[in-house]
């Protein structure tokens, strides 16, 4: 059985493995000893606050094991607030208008302006499921968790959430967004840049970014084709988010122009639709498939499972009772999956 847990620090190995194999573009995953240790820790300080007044520095690091081999096989985060202590930038993708009567000209022209418009919202990110699990409901079960999380703990999150996607880049790392940056702004290649961003050193963005509103046409061709578009790998995690109800409003990503989207957290189908019930323990006659988690912070446990829902109650297997380590009378959310 597949079991998402928060992250221990014995994990350390399988998430430095993780961020190997994500390669470039994975901002929130740099190959970095320090780094990844100081993730583990704020994800543990994180899930051991008892409660959270207002969302803050949290951030919320989730492993999915293979119960069966102790293997882990994907990561998952949670930022409770973006922004709040280091920038958080964004283009913002506007429009202008040229317009003469006189002359009877009138041209409508695209700009790119770096803004920090989303500070201290809530975000979705470090989504990496490893290539032997990703087949049937493994990936959908990776990302939705997480809004059942928000869902059951909405104290501790913004009411918007966004999550940033990877934009297009070739095997190699090559942006072709930031090669015309790097060529007019900077002397630093794609894969340079982001991973100064992931571990922190953020600073180089305020100092050599260009301050004004940037026009898209004078951009390159491959640069201009590719604002606002996914890489092909992170093309099915935006049709999910999207069917849960998250959109694009215009905002990309400084280095590769990857979209950013966005919802109201409350209005998310998966946050909308999801129910508490209380356990009972059985064998399901008549079972329907869903995402369920139980309800505690520390010890969060969440899962795919084929249950039975009887009213208040839903029936569980022993076997998933223990996986979500909940006795009889116990609640827990779930979901449709």
């Amino acid at each position: 059985m597949l079991v998402i847990r928060p992250i221990v620090e014995g994990d350390y190995e399988a998430l430095y493995n993780c961020a190997v194999e994500s390669g470039h573009g994975f901002t929130s995953l740099p190959v970095d000893e320090a780094l990844l240790r100081s993730r583990i820790e704020r994800a543990q300080e994180a899930f051991g606050k008892s409660t959270v007044a207002q969302p803050g520095e949290e951030g919320y690091l989730f492993v999915m094991e293979d119960t069966r081999t102790g293997d882990i096989v994907g990561v998952s985060g949670i930022e409770a607030a973006v922004g709040l202590s280091n920038a958080f930038y964004h283009y913002h993708l506007g429009k202008v208008v040229h317009h003469s009567p006189k002359h009877n000209i009138y041209n409508a022209l695209q700009t790119l302006t770096l803004c920090n418009d989303y500070t201290g919202v809530s975000e979705l990110c470090t989504l990496f499921l490893r290539e032997p699990y990703r087949k049937g409901r493994n990936g959908r079960v990776l990302s939705k968790f997480r809004l059942l999380f928000m869902a059951q703990f909405k104290e501790r999150f913004a009411k918007q959430v966004i999550a940033e996607m990877r934009g297009v880049s070739d095997d190699d790392g090559r942006s072709p967004f930031w090669a015309w940056l790097e060529k007019h702004f900077f002397t630093m290649d794609f894969p340079s840049a982001d991973y100064l961003t992931g571990v922190g050193e953020k600073t180089f963005i305020a100092e050599l970014m260009p301050r004004f509103p940037i026009y898209v046409n004078m951009l390159g061709e491959a640069a201009q084709e590719v604002i606002g578009k996914v890489h092909g790998d992170t093309l099915p995690a935006l049709k999910l988010l999207q069917s849960e109800g998250f959109r694009y409003r215009g905002y990309v990503d400084i280095f590769d122009a990857g979209p950013t989207v966005e919802a109201e957290i409350s209005q998310l189908r998966s946050v909308r639709d999801s129910r508490l019930l209380k356990v009972q323990i059985g064998q399901p006659e008549v079972s329907e498939t869903v995402l369920i988690c139980n309800t505690r912070v520390a010890d969060f446990r969440a899962c795919q499972a084929d249950v039975n829902c009887c009213g208040d109650n839903v029936i569980l297997t022993q076997k998933q009772a223990d996986a979500l380590q909940v006795s009889v009378g116990d609640q827990v959310r779930l979901v449709a999956l």
